[in-house]
């Protein structure tokens, strides 16, 4: 299991298991906003580490890229 640092927040995503990397990809261009982990890649479940402060941004970023993908939020389980 990876470290995560405290001050993350995790948010758990299903999208098309065909839009993981191009999502990541996107993740990657906002350089520390965001680390994705895939969870399922077959049922497209993904984690979603956001940095400390970064949380609105990358909430704004989910819902421009959900007007071309499917990318739906899920609870995490405990």
């Amino acid at each position: 299991m990876m470290d995560v640092p405290r001050s993350s927040i995790i948010k758990r995503y299903r999208m098309n298991r065909h839009d993981i990397f191009f999502v990541k990809f996107i993740l990657e261009a906002y350089d520390g906003i965001a680390t994705m982990t895939t969870i399922d890649a077959h049922a497209g479940i993904v984690d979603l580490y956001i940095g400390y402060g970064c949380e609105n941004d990358v909430q704004n970023l989910i819902h421009d890229l959900s007007s071309n993908i499917r990318i739906e939020p899920m609870t995490l389980d405990k």
